[in-house]
């Protein structure tokens, strides 16, 4: 992606995420890029990533329908 894309893409880090409440901690989001395709990051710097707003908009909308399965309770 060209520098320029990125000045003019809206952006969240890490922090707007949580704001957000879209997700509460760092091993959770690597999980759901890992497992449940959320929008790779873009990096901004050698130490700060970003995420491109309108995907991960769309990721969360496409998601707010689903249910997580719980795993069966074990029988004591």
């Amino acid at each position: 992606m060209k520098q320029q894309e990125v000045a003019t893409m809206r952006l969240y880090r890490y922090p707007d995420l949580v704001a957000k409440k879209i997700v509460t901690n760092r091993v959770t989001l690597a999980r759901w890029q890992r497992d449940l395709g959320f929008p790779d990051s873009i990096k901004l710097g050698p130490n700060s990533i970003a995420f491109n707003a309108d995907a991960v908009d769309i990721w969360v909308a496409a998601r707010a329908g689903m249910t997580i399965e719980k795993p069966a309770e074990r029988a004591a």
